[in-house]
C-alpha cells in the first residue's frame, strides 16, 4: 500500500467520522478532502488568500471585437488602484489581499508605487493576421507568472484579468486546443449586441485559418494575451508551491485549460470557483471534468467570482481540521 493511499483511507475515514451522517455535507466533503491533498495533511488550513489581477491589452481589439474602446483596460488599473473595483470591494468584505500587475498594458509604463511592473510588450499584435506574440515574449510571461505565483505565504490565491477583447483571446486558445466550435464558445463579452456578436464571431473564424489545431504552447503565442500567459504561469507556481487556486470565470478558466494542459499536475491544486454566464465558460469547464461551487449569473473577471468562494474553502478546512468526530463527543456513530 503506497503512503498516498494511506493518507487517502485516513482522509475519507477522518470525514466520515465527523459528527454527521455519511456524506452529509455534499460537496464540501470533497472540497475539503481536495485541500487536505494539496497540503498533505488531515489538519488543513485556509487562513490565508490573495487575489492577484493581472492586466494587460489586445491587438485584436482593433479588429471591433468588444464593446468597450481599448482605453479602458489601463483606466481598470488606475480604477483598482484606487480600491473603487468590484474586486476591490469583494476582496475587502472577505478580507483577501489584492495586487495588480501590469502585463503588458497599451501606453507607457505606470508611474504607480503599488503597481506590480512585469509588463512584457505595450499589448500584443493582433492575432487576425499574426501569432499574438513570439515564443520568447510567451517564455517570459509565463516565467514571470510562476514566480508571481509561487511567491508569499498564502493558502490559497486567486488570478483575476483586466483587458479589453481578451474574451476573444480566450475564446480561440480554447477552440485550438479542445476544438470545440466558435460558434458555442463566442459570446458577448463586455456586452456586444447581435450585430456585435456576430461581427467578433465572423473575426474569430478568419483568425481561426491562420493555423490548425494547436497545443497549448502554441496556442498561447498565436492567439494569448499577456495577462492570460502570465496568470498560466502564476497557476501552475502556485501549484508547486502546493497553495489552492482558486479559478474564476471564463479567462481565467482557459488559463487554467492551458496550465492543465503543459503541467497536468497544476489541475489537482484547482478549484473552480463559479460558472460564467459567459457563453463557452461551460465547455471549457467540461473539457476540465471541473464542477464550478457558485452560479450566480457572473460575467465581470477580475476575480470577482473567485472571491465570493473564498469563504466556502474556509468552511470545508475548518470542518475537516476543527469539527468533532463522534468519539471525540461521545455521541454512536452510524450502526
Amino acid at each position: 500500500m503506497t503512503d498516498q493511499t494511506t493518507f487517502d483511507i485516513d482522509l475519507q475515514r477522518k470525514i466520515d467520522m465527523k459528527t454527521k451522517p455519511l456524506g452529509a455535507l455534499g460537496r464540501m466533503e470533497t472540497l475539503a478532502a481536495q485541500i487536505a491533498r494539496v497540503q498533505g495533511s488531515l489538519m488543513p488550513k485556509m487562513e490565508t488568500c490573495q487575489l492577484t489581477i493581472f492586466a494587460a491589452d489586445h491587438g485584436i481589439a482593433d479588429a471591433g471585437v468588444s464593446a468597450f474602446p481599448q482605453e479602458v483596460t489601463r483606466q481598470m488599473v488606475l480604477n483598482f488602484l484606487g480600491k473603487g473595483a468590484a474586486a476591490n470591494v469583494f476582496a475587502r468584505s472577505v478580507e483577501v489581499d489584492l495586487r495588480v500587475v501590469d502585463a503588458g498594458v497599451k501606453g507607457p509604463s505606470f508611474d504607480e508605487p503599488t503597481l506590480l511592473n512585469r509588463r512584457i510588450a505595450p499589448g500584443t499584435l493582433n492575432f487576425l493576421n499574426t501569432p499574438a506574440m513570439t515564443q520568447a515574449q510567451a517564455d517570459e510571461a509565463l516565467q514571470r507568472g510562476r514566480e508571481l505565483g509561487r511567491d508569499g505565504d498564502w493558502d490559497a490565491v486567486a488570478f483575476g484579468e483586466m483587458g479589453i477583447a481578451n474574451t476573444s483571446s480566450a475564446t480561440m486558445l480554447a477552440h485550438k486546443t479542445i476544438g470545440v466550435e466558435l460558434d458555442v464558445l463566442t459570446g458577448r463579452g463586455t456586452g456586444l449586441d447581435d450585430a456585435g456578436l456576430s461581427a467578433k464571431r465572423a473575426v474569430l473564424q478568419k483568425a481561426a485559418e491562420r493555423t490548425g489545431d494547436l497545443n497549448a504552447s502554441d496556442a498561447l503565442v498565436e492567439y494569448g494575451g499577456f495577462e492570460i500567459a502570465m496568470m498560466v504561469g502564476a497557476m501552475q507556481g502556485a501549484a508547486a508551491a502546493k497553495r489552492i487556486v482558486l479559478v474564476d470565470g471564463f479567462i481565467a478558466t482557459s488559463a487554467a485549460l492551458m496550465a492543465s494542459m503543459m503541467e497536468p499536475d497544476a489541475r489537482q491544486a484547482m478549484v473552480f470557483a463559479h460558472k460564467s454566464q459567459e457563453q463557452g465558460h461551460a465547455s471549457i469547464l467540461n473539457a476540465l471534468d471541473a464542477a464550478p461551487l457558485l452560479d450566480l449569473d457572473l460575467r465581470l473577471g477580475e476575480g470577482t467570482g473567485a472571491l465570493l468562494a473564498w469563504p466556502l474553502l474556509k468552511a470545508a478546512a475548518a470542518m475537516l481540521s476543527d469539527m468533532a468526530s463522534f468519539e471525540d463527543a461521545g455521541i454512536s456513530g452510524p450502526a
